[in-house]
């Protein structure tokens, strides 16, 4: 299990959701205790944390949010506190299973103390460390005191923690009004003032709002602090229907402001009341979609590779027309056609056809792009090279294929003619129409350059000679405007090392990301494409914004989008906006790979003309 503070530098987190209202969404009544549910319903419990972990989250927390012993008083139950809070993290730490962290929820202890109240803090301390004990003893992973108002009780709970264990990971939330204060009247900045002096790893906001005013008070928290940042709404303010207290926020609302909170600096997403497992379920979808992808700590294969002696490695040059014309510096030209979702490439061959007259280099077929089922992007290729003479640059991604399935299809896709590979981990399943189909990544792209690079040696995976070797020209995605620049890097690096020969970026909408990032691979010497998509509406430009990885449309694009009225103004409004691109970058790059959305290549005309 990847430890806590690790995943903070290089991930965004996702935290699951509500707890004590999904319970109430079970059936339980609301004067029920809920914590006590650990010692006499512990398999109701279970199930939450079971659905939570299944629809995505990183973290669970446990059912012990109001488990001290003022909480407990009415019910009967303050003597049985560390008993309640031991078992409330068990039940989580055997539901979280392997790859899932427990955090021990710890909330307010919910009576006054000084100055106001009669309790004095160390009191208070006391309190919070008789809960604490019992969920560090049960297992957890993080201790999260979450919905404070008051910071002088929060300070309590931080040194309870670290009195009793100095090391274990610690978020400390605050939660606040519309006005974006602490529901005290004290300010955030007080909150961060003081908090910030403890041994805390993440200060974060929780509960009482919707995501609007919390992304709101997370603008604010972010010039106050380089700590983490995390990140729990509300599903927004209950209604009650029929004598019941709903939340009636839906899952894309919510997954639609977690983009946002994500891009405004939060390290931790997850929701708070009325939240259940569709709110995270789509929430783990929109950190999919913004999320570099990760090393796999899977081993791929030894970077070094000596070929066979009776091999004869093809040199660069004359493994593709497309690849002569990169190793001759000559600019060229891609376009992307997405495969049909039947069985007929008619429409595609046509229009490959048309490109290739008008002299387009290539063209590019995704792989199950956005994780659809269409027809095999391998026979696509196949097809349009046999029957218009065009090439193919074949998108290959390491999602549908186990390790024996790449080296089957790749062998296959050479004895078909396809010599250009883009070598690309894929979307994951959720992403698509099928969210519960499951995922290979036996590799990344990194392991899938390196068996590739492998075949052009003569050799499979293992070692074994193949005889003639494959000569394939090997391509990798590159991501300019990714969350974690410093890991993307990392990783363009790895694919050069594992043989990368030319790299194709994600739609470029901005040409500042684009410049940013070439200066700082200025150093690197393989060519760059750069991917360049014609908008079609202002939906598609919020869509390409929000859920491709990295690709940030400015908001004068965006204005200039919803300004226009029709399909067809927006269609060509995206088409001048992609001309503009063409020429502020067409100097400075390799090639560009040109996307015909809804399928009309007649803007990919109008742009190059």
């Amino acid at each position: 299990m990847k430890p806590f503070r690790e995943r903070l530098q290089d991930e965004v987190i996702v935290f699951d959701g509500g707890v004590g209202t999904y319970l109430y969404e079970k059936g339980i009544y609301i004067n029920t205790c809920f914590d006590e549910l650990n010692l006499t319903n512990p398999d109701l419990v279970a199930e939450i944390h079971r659905d939570y972990v299944q629809a995505g989250a990183d973290v669970i927390e446990s059912n012990t949010f109001g488990a001290n012993r003022f909480k407990l008083a009415p019910y009967g139950l303050e003597s049985r506190v560390y008993e309640i809070n031991r078992k409330g993290a068990e039940i989580a730490r055997r539901e979280a299973g392997e790859k899932v962290l427990v955090a021990g929820s710890v909330g307010p202890l919910g009576v006054q103390i000084e100055p106001i109240g009669k309790l004095s803090y160390d009191e208070a301390k006391q309190a919070f460390a008789e809960q604490i004990k019992g969920l560090l003893d049960g297992g957890v992973d993080i201790i999260i005191l979450e919905t404070f108002s008051l910071v002088s009780e929060l300070l309590q709970a931080v040194r309870a923690t670290r009195e009793l264990r100095a090391d274990i990971p610690l978020i400390a939330q605050v939660t606040v009004n519309d006005d974006g204060v602490l529901l005290s009247g004290a300010s955030l900045e007080s909150f961060v003032k003081e908090v910030e002096k403890e041994k805390v790893d993440v200060l974060g906001l929780n509960c009482s709002v919707g995501p609007k005013a919390m992304l709101d008070a997370l603008e604010a928290l972010k010039t106050m602090t380089k700590q983490p940042i995390s990140v729990q709404p509300n599903a927004g303010v209950p209604q009650n229907v029929g004598g019941r207290n709903l939340y009636m926020t839906s899952p894309e609302y919510i997954a639609e402001y977690a983009k946002r909170f994500i891009l405004t600096g939060a390290t931790i997403v997850g929701g708070c009341c009325g939240t259940n497992p569709d709110h995270i379920r789509a929430i783990r979808r929109a950190v999919q979609a913004l999320q570099p992808s990760t090393r796999m700590d899977r081993p791929t294969v030894q970077m070094k590779i000596t070929a066979p002696e009776a091999v004869k490695v093809v040199p660069q040059q004359e493994k593709s027309r497309l690849a002569n014309k990169l190793v001759k510096k000559q600019f060229v030209t891609l376009v992307e056609l997405v495969s049909p979702k039947g069985v007929s490439p008619a429409l595609q061959v046509e229009k490959a056809r048309r490109l290739h007259h008008f002299g387009i280099d290539a063209i590019n077929i995704p792989d199950g792009p956005r994780a659809s089922a269409r027809m095999s992007a391998l026979a696509l290729a196949a097809i349009l090279q046999r029957e218009v003479g065009i090439e193919a640059v074949l998108h290959f991604a390491c999602r549908d294929r186990n390790v024996i399935g790449m080296q089957s299809d790749l062998l296959g896709a050479w004895a078909l003619g396809t010599r250009n590979i883009l070598a690309i981990t894929g979307d994951p399943p959720k992403l698509g129409n099928y969210p519960q189909a499951t995922a290979v990544f036996d590799v990344d792209a990194i392991g899938l350059t390196n068996i590739i690079n492998r075949l052009n040696h003569g050799l499979d995976l293992a070692g074994n000679p193949i005889g003639d070797p494959t000569a394939f020209s090997i391509g990798v995605g590159v991501n300019p405007g990714a969350i974690n620049a410093d890991e993307e890097l990392r990783r363009l690096d790895w694919k050069i090392e594992a043989g990368a020969e030319y790299m194709i970026t994600q739609p470029v909408f901005d040409p500042r990301i684009l410049e940013r990032f070439m200066k700082r691979i200025a150093g690197v010497k393989i060519p760059l494409i750069c991917g360049i998509w014609p908008l079609v509406s202002y939906r598609n430009a919020e869509f390409m914004n929000n859920e491709v990885p990295g690709a940030s449309v400015p908001a004068d694009i965006l204005d200039r989008m919803r300004r226009t009225t029709t399909k067809e103004e927006g269609f060509q409004e995206g088409v001048r906006i992609a001309r503009e691109t063409y020429a502020s970058v067409r100097g400075d790059v390799a090639g560009v790979q040109l996307s015909a959305p809804m399928g009309r290549i007649e803007g990919i005309f109008s742009i190059l003309e």
